[in-house]
């Protein structure tokens, strides 16, 4: 079976998404944002993924963001329970989609008190996978009782949730992404504890550090970064470089653009 992806059209109110750690540019442009995100879409299908389109929400500005509103592990989606309250109806398409594709489909409780006192949220780029682990984001938009909720939930699939603080980005997935082979890839800077991952691979460029594994010699990265894209090909990677210049105004990347459903994440 081909690998597939869901993806959502940006809103036309792009412009006005949230962001955390960087300084809201006037310059978001949402008619460019359309062409590259249709560059983004067309790229993972010449990749052989088979693409999905989540319902627009054109009332939610990051609604594009969509791998926030998901989560898919194996053949089980978890819906999540999104840290701003401006997102939180977000998951209500991607729950559809999920379902249109046959996977069995589960919730986190959106504010109910774990075992730490604080409610249930957890944001999908707050989430990297790595063989069968988990390493979750906490500090952000993600709480620890979203990540022990998820932890409960992938239990019986052999899976492992490992809480991650994270401090200086408003996603894990801002600071560290993995190659096909595990290796986990970040901009120093912005990381922040390097010394937890092994192994890491330092790239000189922040847009280095977000990459899509498209098959198990091909990453999918932003073109902002070609000094980190030549590091991956002297890795023996074939590197698919795109303008996401846009998202990036809004502290997004090429990670959070989609929900893969494949082997590789």
């Amino acid at each position: 079976m081909a690998p597939r992806a869901l993806v959502r059209e940006p809103s036309p109110r792009l412009a006005e998404g949230l962001v955390t750690h960087v300084e809201r540019s006037d310059t978001v442009d949402p008619v460019r944002a359309v062409r590259q995100w249709e560059a983004y879409r067309a790229a993972l299908a010449e990749a052989g993924f088979a693409v999905t389109e989540v319902s627009p929400a054109p009332e939610h500005p990051d609604s594009v963001f969509v791998e926030d509103a998901l989560l898919v592990v194996q053949d089980l989606a978890v819906v999540t329970a999104p840290g701003a309250r401006e997102r939180r109806d977000e998951v209500n398409g991607t729950r559809v989609a999920a379902r249109m594709l046959g996977l069995e489909t589960v919730e986190l409780v959106h504010g109910h008190r774990g075992e730490h006192d604080e409610p249930v949220r957890l944001d999908g780029g707050d989430v990297l996978k790595i063989g069968t682990t988990c390493y979750v984001g906490v500090g952000g938009r993600t709480t620890r009782a979203g990540a022990d909720a998820l932890g409960r939930l992938l239990a019986d699939l052999g899976w492992v949730v490992v809480p991650v603080p994270v401090r200086q980005t408003l996603h894990l997935k801002s600071q560290v992404t993995a190659l096909p082979d595990g290796t986990v890839v970040g901009y120093p800077p912005r990381v922040d504890e390097v010394a937890r991952w092994s192994p890491f691979l330092p790239v000189p460029e922040p847009e280095g550090a977000h990459v899509v594994v498209l098959d198990e010699q091909t990453v999918l990265m932003s073109d902002a970064a070609p000094r980190s894209a030549e590091l991956f090909a002297e890795r023996g990677l074939s590197v698919v470089a795109l303008d996401v210049s846009e998202f990036v105004k809004l502290e997004g990347c090429v990670t959070c653009l989609s929900v893969r459903l494949h082997p590789y994440d």
